[in-house]
């Protein structure tokens, strides 16, 4: 149902129940949370790739399942922390990225959204059904997805239930770049290699920083920035920073000759 694979410092998480498009079965939810929050206490992974099996990134939550309980919708996008994975996702101290490789529609879409950085393969697809279904999201999609792509583009998406593919996600904003699907976990895994090298907790405060910012006011934005900075940097060394400058400018030589 969850395939963990962890490769030096890159963990792979592949939702696996392809039959059902990986819908999000309370089962694979608590798996998920669970994961996400064993994967951010382990010191030996830096970085983590979320995926789909099949043919489909996650299609939602299981309907099937919900139908059978008596207010399971309710629950399911509510408090409960073991149901959940979205709040494991947006607390998670190391960075996340998201290899769309298909269908990601209503609560996969909200997974999606919870990602830190979107890639997508060719098949990659976004709808947002919940108004056309009759409910109202509880992951953060009407928040975020606004945010990602202005609000006028996520009203278009989130008030028709249209489907978005994969290379105008891209021209929006939405995911970072398109890759063919044959080249999406490799492409992905190198991705998060690239974060996991940069030094911690560097990595960790920084995203921290970001996503702390984003919710504020430019003002309040820079201000914290200027806090963090003043709390943070003199603990630094300048003959550390001199050694890694020297280290990224190396690094940059090779990416260029390559």
């Amino acid at each position: 149902m969850l395939n963990i694979e962890i490769d030096g410092p890159v963990a792979t998480l592949t939702l696996n129940r392809p039959e059902a498009m990986n819908a999000l079965s309370r089962a694979m939810r608590t798996a998920l949370r669970d994961a996400l929050v064993k994967l951010d206490a382990d010191d030996s992974v830096r970085a983590i790739v979320l995926t789909g099996a099949g043919r489909a990134f996650c299609a939602g939550l299981d309907l099937k399942e919900l139908g059978s309980e008596e207010g399971a919708l309710g629950s399911a996008v509510g408090t409960d922390p073991a149901a959940n994975p979205v709040a494991a996702m947006d607390a998670c101290k190391k960075p996340i990225i998201g290899a769309i490789n298909g269908a990601a529609i209503t609560g996969g879409f909200e997974v999606a959204l919870a990602c830190d950085v979107l890639i997508g393969s060719t098949l990659a697809r976004f709808a947002d059904t919940h108004a056309r279904v009759g409910i109202m999201p509880g992951w953060g999609l009407s928040q975020k997805l606004s945010r990602a792509i202005g609000i006028s583009r996520a009203k278009e998406l989130s008030l028709t239930g249209n489907f978005l593919d994969a290379a105008t996600a891209a021209d929006w904003g939405l995911i970072n770049r398109v890759v063919e699907p044959q080249d999406l976990l490799a492409v992905c895994q190198k991705l998060a290699a690239d974060m996991a090298s940069v030094p911690q907790p560097a990595a960790q405060n920084y995203k921290a920083l970001i996503d702390e910012g984003f919710g504020l006011s430019f003002k309040d934005a820079v201000a914290l920035e200027a806090s963090v900075s003043q709390k943070l940097n003199p603990g630094v060394s300048a003959a550390s920073v001199a050694q890694a400058r020297l280290e990224v400018t190396a690094r940059g030589r090779d990416q260029t000759a390559s």
